[in-house]
Formats: C-alpha cells, sequence, structure tokens
C-alpha cells in the first residue's frame, strides 16, 4: 500500500477514536457533585418558599392572642397572655354565622360540581362522537374566560331567576363557575384509565351508567380527590361572586354573608374601636378547616396529580 493510501487509512481510523473519546461518560465523582449542587439547590430554594408561607401564618395566629396595644407597639412582638376569648368574641360577633352558610354552601357545590364535572369529562374521554373536540374545548374556553366580565349579565340572569342573596342561587353559580376546570383536569385523568376493563365491563353486560359509576369512577378516586379539594379551597376562599349574588335585596331580607364576606363585615363593624385581635382571631377560624382538609389529604392530592403522568 503506498503512503498516502495508509496516511488517509490511519486518519479514517483515528476519527472514530476521536469521536469516540469525546463522548467519554462523565466521572461519578462529577455527576455526584452536579447533584449535590442541584439537590442543595432545590432545597434551598424550597425551604426559602415554605418559610415565606409559614411565617405570614404564624404572625397571624399569633397575632389573635395580643391585644392592641401590643399590635401598635410592636408587630412581631411575642403575646403577654394566651387567652382563647378573642376567638369567642370572633365567633359571637358574626363568624359563626358566616362559617355556617359557607358550609351549606359548599356542601352542595362541592358534590355537585364532582358528579356533573366527571359525568361529563368521562363522556369527552371515553366516547367519539361529532361535536367531542367542540364540547372540550368550550369547557377549556371557560376555565380561560374572566369572572368578572360576566358579573352584569350574571347578576341579572341570577336576579330574574329570583335566587339573589339565596343559597341555591350561589351554589348553581358556584358549579357553573367550577365545571371547566373540573371536566379539562377529570378529562386526562379519564384517559390514562385502563381500556380492557371498561370493554370487560361492557362484555359483561353492565350498563353505561353502572360502569361509569361501579367501575371508572372509584378508579378516578385519586382524581376526584385532587379536584374535591381544588374546588374546595376555590369555592370556600371566593369573595367576587358572593359578593355579588348574596346582597340582601331588601331590608327584611336575611344576611346569609359567607366567610369572606363576614370578614369585612368584621372589620367595617370595628368603625374607630379597633379590636384587631377578634379580626386575626376570625381570619384565623376561616383558614384551619381548609389547612385541615388539605393536610389530611395531601397524599391523595399528590397520587393525583402525579398518576396521569405514571401511567
Amino acid at each position: 500500500m503506498s503512503a498516502p493510501l495508509k496516511e488517509t487509512a490511519a486518519q479514517g481510523a483515528g476519527v472514530p477514536a476521536q469521536r469516540t473519546a469525546s463522548r467519554t461518560p462523565a466521572r461519578p465523582g462529577e455527576r455526584r457533585g452536579e447533584g449535590v449542587v442541584l439537590n442543595a439547590f432545590s432545597h434551598g430554594f424550597l425551604a426559602l418558599w415554605a418559610l415565606l408561607i409559614i411565617l405570614p401564618l404564624l404572625w397571624l395566629v399569633f397575632s389573635s392572642f395580643r391585644s392592641d396595644a401590643q399590635i401598635g407597639g410592636s408587630a412581631f412582638g411575642w403575646p403577654q397572655a394566651w387567652s382563647f376569648d378573642v376567638f369567642r368574641r370572633a365567633w359571637n360577633k358574626g363568624i359563626g354565622d358566616y362559617f355556617l352558610n359557607t358550609v351549606i354552601v359548599l356542601v352542595f357545590s362541592v358534590p355537585l360540581t364532582m358528579l356533573f364535572g366527571s359525568m361529563a369529562a368521562y363522556v369527552l374521554a371515553r366516547y367519539r362522537f361529532w361535536g367531542n373536540r367542540v364540547v372540550y374545548y368550550f369547557f377549556v374556553a371557560g376555565a380561560m374566560f374572566p369572572v368578572f366580565l360576566a358579573l352584569v349579565p350574571l347578576f341579572f340572569m341570577v336576579k330574574r331567576l329570583d335566587m339573589l342573596n339565596t343559597y341555591q342561587g350561589l351554589i348553581l353559580v358556584y358549579v357553573a363557575y367550577s365545571m371547566p376546570f373540573t371536566v379539562f383536569f377529570m378529562h386526562a385523568f379519564f384517559r390514562t384509565l385502563p381500556t380492557a376493563v371498561f370493554e370487560a365491563s361492557v362484555l359483561d353486560g353492565a350498563s353505561h351508567t353502572r360502569t361509569f359509576f361501579q367501575v371508572m369512577l372509584p378508579m378516578a378516586k385519586p382524581g376526584l380527590i385532587s379536584v374535591g379539594i381544588f374546588n374546595t379551597l376555590g369555592q370556600w376562599n371566593q369573595f367576587i361572586l358572593p359578593t355579588v349574588l348574596m346582597q340582601p335585596q331588601s331590608g327584611s331580607d336575611p344576611e346569609r354573608y359567607v366567610l369572606t364576606q363576614g370578614l369585612i363585615q368584621l372589620q367595617q363593624q370595628q368603625g374607630y374601636a379597633s379590636d384587631l385581635p377578634v379580626l386575626f382571631a376570625g381570619v384565623t377560624l376561616a383558614m384551619i378547616p381548609m389547612l385541615v382538609v388539605y393536610l389530611s389529604f395531601q397524599r391523595q392530592v399528590q397520587a393525583g396529580l402525579t398518576s396521569a403522568t405514571l401511567k
């Protein structure tokens, strides 16, 4: 073989060797160092985020046990007397009634939202018919529609139905308000469920209704719990809708304010006679139920959020 051919062959043989050398994996020590830096950054960010959430909540609870003079003197002072009488005073000043009104509304609105939303999501996810995607995107568009733009027509619609300042009027509005997100969330969850189970139930002679309630709905329990928690939090903290729809229309109408309205009323009733501990105690009473609900079902919420991506 001539010299030029040998050089060419040597160069051609050297190219793969160079490429192979460039693709040599990183050493275990280097990978371990990168992982430590990434974990330290992520854990530090999560710790900072937790402090930004926990510290204001603790300050709110501690402020309930302080007097007006202590709050005015130092915003971060330690309570001098730990008395739960402030919570009793907040409850007697109307928080109890507002709390009861909110519970009455949510006891009906959340189950109805879950029922209708899961039924619509199941049909859109499992059945193919003309206009399926149109209906689905209609719900998705509803989730992006600002509620502020619909307040005026919504007020007159509820008024025409004679449901202003009524539980049933606010319940129906809450259901319609929460349906888009529920359908969007459950649609993605129902699509992850195995088709073989659905087909087996149909072959066994089960009707569509029985298949949904006894087979598919129990399998979607993690998703139902997750979206149920989100709907409960959203409806519990809703302010603009009850402010528009739950106002007494005459002097003889009862005040059916929910908690978010009640806290504003509690602040306005104080006037110049400031009683900040009672206001802080009212906010604490409104906050505790949602914390208990979330902490009780946090594992189910995490399972429902991750199951769609793991299946």
